[in-house]
């Protein structure tokens, strides 16, 4: 059940923008997970892959860095890849 927005965007384009079941991304201290109703979170982003489930199957988006906001069930992104 596809419960998040995921919305990746670049300094010049929208890469991705699509209701996901979850996502994990490369945090500067680490990896980590969103799931439904995640608690509010801005953080900065380090290379790596960001990672998300949709209907069973596993995507992946290469970035460099950036930044994410989570935000009642929506996680945006914006990173340089």
């Amino acid at each position: 059940m596809a419960d998040i927005l995921l919305d990746i965007v670049t300094p010049e384009e929208s890469i991705f923008s699509q209701k996901v079941d979850d996502v994990t991304m490369p945090g500067v201290k680490g990896s980590f997970q969103v799931l439904r109703n995640h608690a509010a979170l801005i953080t900065s982003l380090t290379e790596g892959d960001v990672v998300y489930t949709l209907n069973g199957e596993k995507g992946r988006v290469h970035i460099k860095s950036g930044f994410v906001e989570v935000l009642n069930n929506k996680v945006s992104i914006c990173a340089e890849v």
